[in-house]
């Protein structure tokens, strides 16, 4: 996670501790946080103390450990009945999971990660770390890479820079997204949970603007020769939505 400039407000430094606790994905010491956000424990403390103060952050009365207070709740609620990217997917991701049979997601670039932000999950058994909410490095697996293809080039080198260490694993990389961008979806097996495909397509904008991606996840042992179909049944349907945006 980037830290905010040297010159940066100190609501840029509250809201850097509560995006480290938000991103932690567990509940986690101030120690650990003022280590994430390299800044001096006694500052760390005066804004977990705002942050809880307005139910952003809440601390454990036995542990002392903080995670997201019930303002987040707040927040999410507000998030998916007002999100045009949301409600201008959520019909074409439930026909593209019934179609299909597989579950689906929305996801967006957030930083140095790729999010969750909904999911559209199939009746049929599952087992994918990607849950709503939920972010992985932008540099592995199908999702990643449909958005990465698409960044900007220059933010896209920094993100390969920082994510993949090989040099040769950095040069393949760039082949791949060349290949995306051509063919407006990427595929990956095993990169992100053992067994398991995705396929993913971006959304773009009318204005030319990388909006997010949709991702379709599936058991590879349930795939049964059909990889080609479902992919370009879901860059058919990431092109429905793009209609929209």
């Amino acid at each position: 996670m980037k830290p905010p400039a040297q010159h940066s407000s100190v609501v840029s430094r509250v809201l850097h501790v509560l995006t480290c606790v938000a991103r932690a994905g567990r509940p986690i010491g101030a120690k650990q946080i003022a280590a994430g956000v390299d800044a001096p424990l006694s500052t760390v403390y005066r804004h977990l103390a705002a942050l809880k103060e307005w139910g952003l952050l809440q601390e454990h009365a036995q542990s002392g450990l903080f995670e997201p207070g019930p303002t987040g709740v707040q927040l999410a609620w507000g998030f998916d009945q007002n999100s045009l990217l949301i409600n201008h997917s959520r019909e074409a991701l439930a026909e593209l999971m019934h179609r299909t049979g597989e579950s689906v997601g929305l996801m967006v670039p957030l930083d140095d990660q790729v999010v969750c932000l909904s999911m559209v999950e199939t009746e049929q058994p599952l087992r994918c770390s990607f849950t709503r909410g939920r972010g992985h490095p932008l540099t592995r697996g199908a999702s990643a890479k449909a958005l990465l293809a698409f960044l900007p080039a220059g933010r896209a080198e920094a993100l390969i820079a920082a994510q993949v260490g090989d040099a040769a694993t950095a040069e393949a990389l760039r082949t791949q997204l060349v290949d995306i961008r051509e063919k407006r979806y990427a595929i990956s097996a095993n990169e992100v949970d053992d067994g398991i495909w995705g396929v993913s397509a971006p959304l773009i904008s009318d204005a030319g603007r990388l909006e997010g991606t949709i991702t379709l996840m599936a058991p590879l042992g349930r795939l049964a020769g059909r990889e080609l179909e479902i992919a370009r049944l879901t860059r058919a349907t990431a092109d429905r939505i793009s209609v929209r945006l």
